[in-house]
């Protein structure tokens, strides 16, 4: 980690950059491995999108796509 900004978002130090939440409990491997796995999953809709074109259904199809990985990682780490 080069730049004191950033936090890979399995690293037990994601508290250092987040205003609003400020206890995290400890992941597990396990579960840090799911929200890597739902991260890669969701990054790799979002790059097809990105491939097939450019629209507003598209658009509207990465905004969910993005939405849908951040509830699926927030059920793991809650």
């Amino acid at each position: 980690m080069t730049d004191p900004k950033h936090v890979d978002s399995d690293s037990d130090d994601r508290t250092a950059n987040n205003a609003v939440r400020h206890t995290y409990r400890v992941l597990t491997d396990g579960e840090k491995q799911q929200m890597v796995d739902l991260k890669d999953i969701g990054a790799a809709f979002i790059a097809k999108c990105n491939d097939v074109g450019k629209s507003r259904e598209l658009a509207l199809a990465i905004n969910n796509a993005e939405q849908a990985v951040m509830w699926a990682v927030k059920h793991v780490t809650a």
